[in-house]
C-alpha cells in the first residue's frame, strides 16, 4: 500500500503526529442507547475508570458523547446531554495526558465540554445542525472532526443510493473543509471522516474501506469508525439465526479485521471500542507498512553473498 502522508496536529498542549502510526480514538458513551455500550458508563464514576482504562491501554484521544447517532435515534436536549458529559469530562481532564474528544452536534455541549476540559470537537454533522459550532470551534482553537453523512441519524438509512459513493463522499467532505474556513477554523485543524455506518448499506460501507486511499487527496488526516457496527454484524450473521451481539468475541474479531484494512488503505486515526486489542494489532500493522517498499525509510536492500 502507498504511504500515509504525514500530518502533524499541533494545539494548545497537545502534540498528535499522524502518518507513520496510526492513532487510536477510544470511544466512551456516557448514553442509554448507544448501540453497543448503551447504559455501561451512564454513572460518572464507572465513566470515569472506563476512560482511565482506556487511555492506560493505547488510546491517543478519548472521545466522550453523550447522545447516541445510532440509525434511527432521537436527538437529546442539550441540556441533558451537557447533564451527561460535563461531570465525566471535568474528572478525566486533569488526570489525563492525551486530549478528549466531545463528541457532539451541538454548540451548546461543544462549549460547555471545552469548558470543562475537552480540547477537539467531533461533529458527525460536519457543523451542519448548528450554526453556531463552527464559531465555537474557532474561538477555542481546537480541532474539528468533519463527518459525512446523509440527513440525520432518524432518517440516514432510509435511502443509501449514491451514482458514485466515492465522488459523493469526497465532493461532501470538501465542501465542508471549505465552508470549515470560510468560518475562521484553519484548515491544518480539521480531521475528515468518511462516515462509516451513516447513510450507507453495508457493501458501500466495506467498499468505502477498500478505496478509502481515493479520498488522500483531500490532503487531510482520516478519521475511520468500523467498531462493532452493523455492517461487520450481518457478515458474520449465520442463515437461519440473528445477527451476533455488538460486544460479542467474533464481532470484536471482525472490528480488528476493519482496522487493519483501514490503517492498509490510508486511515490515520481508527475510532475503536476495544483500544487494547486494537493497539496490539495496530503495532502490527504500522510496522508491515514501515517495513514495506512504499516505506519513506525502507529497509535496506539485502545483500547477495560473495563468491
Amino acid at each position: 500500500m502507498p504511504p500515509r502522508r504525514p500530518y502533524l496536529l499541533r494545539w494548545g498542549r497537545f502534540r498528535l503526529e499522524l502518518g507513520r502510526r496510526t492513532a487510536i480514538l477510544g470511544v466512551l458513551n456516557v448514553t442509554p442507547d448507544s448501540f453497543s455500550d448503551g447504559g455501561l458508563f451512564l454513572d460518572p464514576e464507572a465513566a470515569c475508570r472506563q476512560g482511565e482504562r482506556l487511555a492506560a491501554e493505547g488510546a491517543d484521544i478519548l472521545d466522550v458523547g453523550g447522545e447516541s447517532t445510532r440509525p434511527f435515534s432521537s436527538p437529546v436536549p442539550a441540556e441533558e446531554e451537557i447533564r451527561r458529559v460535563v461531570p465525566v469530562i471535568a474528572a478525566l481532564a486533569p488526570r489525563l495526558s492525551i486530549p478528549i474528544a466531545i463528541d457532539t452536534t451541538k454548540a451548546a455541549v461543544a462549549r460547555a465540554a471545552l469548558a470543562a476540559g475537552a480540547s477537539l470537537i467531533n461533529d458527525v454533522s460536519a457543523l451542519r445542525f448548528d450554526p453556531e459550532m463552527a464559531a465555537v470551534a474557532a474561538d477555542h482553537g481546537v480541532p474539528v472532526v468533519l463527518m459525512h453523512m446523509r440527513g440525520e441519524p432518524r432518517t440516514m438509512q432510509l435511502d443509501t443510493r449514491y451514482a458514485d459513493l466515492l465522488g459523493e463522499i469526497r465532493g461532501f467532505l470538501a465542501s465542508a473543509v471549505e465552508s470549515a474556513v470560510a468560518r475562521g477554523i484553519p484548515r491544518e485543524r480539521l480531521i475528515l471522516d468518511p462516515g462509516i455506518g451513516f447513510g450507507k448499506s453495508a457493501e458501500q460501507n466495506l467498499a468505502l474501506i477498500a478505496r478509502l486511499a481515493e479520498l488522500a487527496d483531500l490532503e487531510l488526516p482520516l478519521l475511520v469508525g468500523p467498531s462493532r457496527k452493523a455492517f461487520l454484524r450481518r457478515l458474520l450473521q449465520r442463515p437461519g439465526e440473528g445477527e451476533p451481539s455488538p460486544r460479542s468475541p467474533e464481532v470484536e474479531d471482525a472490528t480488528l479485521g476493519a482496522v487493519a484494512a483501514a490503517a492498509l488503505f490510508g486511515a490515520h486515526i481508527v475510532r475503536v471500542h476495544a483500544v487494547a486489542r486494537a493497539r496490539a494489532l495496530l503495532r502490527v500493522i504500522d510496522a508491515l507498512a514501515a517495513a514495506g517498499p512504499d516505506s519513506p525509510t525502507p529497509p535496506p536492500a539485502r545483500q547477495r553473498p560473495q563468491p
